[in-house]
């Protein structure tokens, strides 16, 4: 299936949205630290409901460490700054999705290290800052899964 990456979430409801997400759509989440909340906060732990055990969570001490786990993986980073939309690449089972944290986004660092056709974005109306975080993961992860028929294949 495909990879969600949450750089630094700092809403613990939205990362349990987002468990609960990837336990019916089969993705693997990956949290990229600091978290913005303890993994045991009660409003992550309501948010994910009873599918905390079905999803496969993942974490990492820094962005550096993410990175050299998922090398040779494709990473498209999901951003209000990207130059296509969502649903153009033609997503390939193993993809990480990377979005950043709810205040702040991706660094710029971590930005420019994609490359422009990997910087995806999801239309909005004109001069509206972003959607929510857990309403665009599920939007781009669906639009992945879409693309190969809703097929239950894991990587």
């Amino acid at each position: 299936m495909f990879h969600i990456a949450l750089f630094e979430p700092k809403m613990p409801a939205n990362t349990g949205n987002i468990i609960r997400l990837v336990a019916n759509n089969g993705c693997k989440l990956h949290l990229i630290e600091p978290l913005g909340f303890d993994l045991e906060e009660k409003n992550l732990r309501r948010a994910g409901l009873d599918y905390h055990d079905l999803a496969q969570v993942t974490n990492y001490p820094n962005f550096q460490d993410f990175a050299e786990k998922m090398q040779g993986k494709r990473i498209f980073a999901c951003t209000t700054k990207g130059s296509v939309h969502y649903d153009i690449p033609k997503y390939q089972h193993g993809d990480v999705l990377l979005f950043g944290s709810e205040t702040a986004g991706l660094p710029a660092e971590i930005l420019n290290a994609i490359p422009l056709d990997e910087r995806v974005r999801i239309p909005m109306m004109p001069n509206n800052r972003s959607l929510n975080l857990a309403n665009a993961v599920a939007i781009i992860s669906y639009e992945a899964w879409r693309q190969h028929g809703f097929s239950l294949i894991n990587n």
